[in-house]
Order: structure tokens, then C-alpha cells, then sequence
């Protein structure tokens, strides 16, 4: 029984018991909204170590950060570093979008090293296993390749797959009508494209979206139904490929539940700021409350080397509006594959984004963290705010740099006409007086 099957049928399992105190909820509560499709826990059963990652309405707004390597940097150990500082950053997930190397050895060793929610893409393998083992182009994979990647990675306890379902012949006819500037940006969105147009055929993913559920199912892994015709500019953003696809997922959304198979839904993209709430709305609207995975979204097409503020600017209008899991990008997105200090920044600027969300949606916790923090501040507590700040150790640093080593001293901004050192001296007045 997956774990939706048994939610529909009244069943707090042992996952979903988890999931609730990691999350602070009522099991009962998250097993309804397992049940409804408005919450996900991803988890692959081949993982039974994993730390089951509830995902949804009502809950804290997830933060996940992109890795892996490409054909000009194949490094292992940077990957598994990038991950190690990923997790420490505080993000929830990790997604191994590996395209050079020994992909299989990068991914085992990234599943090996951390107990976070794990995803993939698993088109890239079969893609790489076309060209580096078979010796044929992309265009040249059969059905029958597509899904032993697909099979290979849920084998290895990918929690959760990125599958293109939605990108068909009938949305690329409407792209192409339509006169997109950036066309399909989304790299598994492209491979797609470029068989279909090969093999004058539809989607495999699409055409045999039956046959994916049943592989699927075994593991209870979650199907995240990928956005291959994102808007990659502001001016393609909320076009008539982009929701023609999104219908799509909110149709092959209802067939997954009725086979048992949990799901979420992935989202743009470049999107000017005033659209973003509107895509949410239609999202939740036209995928059934499914939970959604957003990239961003992205407010301006030109800054790059500051993508990450970009995205956190986006991501918090998004997680603000009901978004329910973000996914980091870092300040060297469009321009290089990132480091290890990218990844950090990454993290902690989209768990900004994830946190001020929260609180406009009232997230059990979220405004008690600042308040705490305000309490810290007013008291002049430094070892107090460093261990609620989101980044504490940069936190440290900068206090330390001042040049100020007093426990409950000022800070260089306002030194002496600090005005928390100044209302907290009039306080102390006042309670001699009385």
C-alpha cells in the first residue's frame, strides 16, 4: 500500500508520524491532506534511512538546492561537498542534475552522503547512457531507454523524479504559434522536443503515462511533474504554451492519485513580479491544490551574478501566495556551474525567501522565530540573535570584524547613539524610579 493509498483508507503510518513532528502538525491533520493531494511526503521505500519530507499546504515552505556535475567539470568530491554545505545551509533537498562523468558513481555517492530528500531527473541518464554506452544521438533513444533510467534511479532511493509529462506535440505547436523568445529553456523540456521532432512521435512519457505509474508505485517515490515549457524570460512568462502544458499536469495530476502515486507540480521561471500570484492561483486551481515546486521565480532577466536575489525576490512572492517548495538559484545561474560558496549563498537567500513566506501564511513558528530575535536585538544578546539568525556564522563573523567585543555592547553602526542601548537605559531609569 503506498503511502497515499493508505491516507485515502484512514492509515497513520510510520512515515507519516514522522513527517508531522518534523513538521510540528497533528498526524491526522497531515494524513488528511496526503489523502486530499494536497500534501506530499517524499520518501522512495528503497530508502528506508531517508528523512521522509512532508511537503504542502499548512507546512513550512521547503528549500531545495540544485547540483551536480556537467562535461566540463566532472568532480566528484565537489559535488558531495556542495551537498555537505547544502544540508548545513538548511536545505530540505537536493536534486543531482549530473551531465558529466560517471553519473551513476555521482549519484550513489550523493544519496550515500546525506539522509535529505533526494531528486532527479532521470531523462539525463537516459540520455548519457544513449550517447556514452550505445553510441547514438539523443533523438536515437528508444522508449525502452527512457524508462530503465527511470527504473535505475528509483532503484537507487531517488525520493523523488522530475518527469516531463506535460511537454507534447500539441504544446509545442502552441509555443510555435505563439513566437516565444526563449523557446524551451528546461533541459529535459528540450530533449523532449528535439525526439519528438526526430521521431515524428508524442512524449513517451506522455503516450505511456499508465505504464510510468505502475513503475512508479513499488517504491511509493513522488512524481514531480516537470515544467518543460517554463518561461526562461519575462516576456514568455504565463504565454499560451506554458498553461496549455500546466493543464496537461493538472489532468495527468488526477490520474497518478487514482493509481496511488503522490505528486507535485513544477513552475516557473522568469516571471515579472506581478504575475507571480496570479500563477500560484492558477496552479492550485488547475492541478487540484497538488503541491507546488517553483524555480524562483526569477523578477528580472538582468542581473546576472545576483540570480539569487532575483530569486529570492520572487521566491518570497511565490511562498507568500501558496507556493509550497522553492528551489534555489545561485548568483552563478546562466553564467557557470556553481561553487561551494554559490551553493551556500543560494541556500540561505531562497531560505530567506521560504521564511518570509511563511509568515504572511501564518506557518505554525515562523513569526515566533522574530520575535524572538527582536527580544535578542532589544537586549543587546549577540549570542542570542547568532544562534536564530539563518546564517550564524556569517553573523559572527561580521560582529567580529567590528572590532567590538563587548557581550552586550552597541555595534559600530550607532556605537554610543545605539537606540536600543538608549531605550533600555531609559527602562532601567524608570524601574529605579518606581
Amino acid at each position: 500500500m503506498t503511502t497515499l493509498e493508505a491516507a485515502r483508507s484512514g492509515l497513520i503510518t510510520d512515515l507519516m508520524q514522522k513527517a508531522a513532528v518534523a513538521e510540528g502538525i497533528e498526524p491526522e491533520l497531515l494524513r488528511q491532506r496526503i489523502a486530499d493531494g494536497t500534501a506530499i511526503i517524499c520518501h522512495n521505500n528503497r530508502r528506508p534511512n531517508g528523512i521522509p519530507l512532508a511537503v504542502g499546504l499548512g507546512m513550512r515552505t521547503k528549500v531545495n538546492a540544485n547540483i551536480g556535475t556537467s562535461r566540463d567539470d566532472t568532480s566528484i568530491d565537489k559535488e558531495l561537498e556542495k551537498a555537505r554545505v547544502a544540508v548545513a545551509a538548511g536545505a530540505d533537498a537536493i536534486m543531482d542534475l549530473s551531465t558529466g562523468g560517471p553519473v551513476d558513481e555521482i549519484r550513489r555517492a550523493i544519496i550515500a552522503e546525506t539522509d535529505a530528500c533526494i531528486g532527479t531527473v532521470p531523462l539525463y541518464q537516459a540520455a548519457l547512457d544513449a550517447i556514452n554506452r550505445q553510441k547514438k544521438a539523443i533523438v536515437d533513444m528508444t522508449v525502452e531507454d527512457i524508462f530503465a533510467g527511470i527504473i535505475k534511479h528509483l532503484d537507487d532511493g531517488v525520493d523523488f523524479i522530475t518527469v516531463h509529462c506535460g511537454v507534447t506535440r500539441a504544446t509545442v505547436e502552441r509555443m510555435d504559434r505563439e513566437g516565444r523568445i526563449m523557446d524551451v529553456v528546461s533541459r529535459g523540456g528540450s530533449f523532449t522536443v528535439e525526439w519528438m521532432a526526430h521521431n515524428n512521435a508524442e512524449n513517451p512519457l506522455f503516450e505511456h503515462y499508465d505504464r510510468l505509474l505502475e513503475i512508479v508505485k513499488p517504491y511509493d517515490a513522488v512524481l514531480s511533474l516537470g515544467d518543460g515549457f517554463r518561461p526562461g524570460c519575462l516576456a514568455d512568462a504565463t504565454d499560451r504554451a506554458q498553461i496549455h502544458e500546466l493543464i496537461l499536469l493538472g489532468e495527468l495530476t488526477q490520474r497518478a492519485w487514482d493509481a496511488g502515486i503522490q505528486v507535485m507540480i513544477e513552475g516557473p521561471g522568469h516571471v515579472p513580479l506581478h504575475q507571480i500570484k496570479a500563477n500560484i492561483q492558477l496552479q492550485k486551481r488547475l492541478c487540484h491544490g497538488a503541491p507546488f515546486y517553483v524555480l524562483g521565480p526569477l523578477v528580472t532577466d538582468i542581473a546576472p551574478g545576483y540570480d539569487h536575489i532575483t530569486c529570492a525576490i520572487g521566491g518570497t512572492v511565490a511562498a507568500a501566495a501558496g507556493a509550497d517548495f522553492l528551489c534555489y538559484v545561485t548568483a552563478s545561474e546562466h553564467l557557470r556551474l556553481p561553487t561551494v560558496e554559490d551553493v551556500h549563498e543560494g541556500v540561505i537567500a531562497c531560505r530567506i525567501a521560504a521564511h518570509a513566506g511563511d509568515i504572511v501564511k501564518g506557518v505554525k513558528g515562523a513569526m515566533e522565530q522574530d520575535i524572538a530575535m527582536a527580544k535578542c536585538r532589544k537586549a543587546l544578546d549577540w549570542e542570542g540573535q547568532f544562534a536564530l539568525a539563518l546564517d550564524p556564522a556569517k553573523a559572527r563573523r561580521l560582529r567580529a570584524e567590528s572590532g567590538v567585543d563587548e557581550e552586550h555592547g552597541a555595534c559600530t553602526m550607532c556605537g554610543e547613539f545605539c537606540a536600543y542601548k538608549v531605550m533600555n537605559e531609559r527602562r532601567e531609569k524608570q524601574n529605579a524610579s518606581h
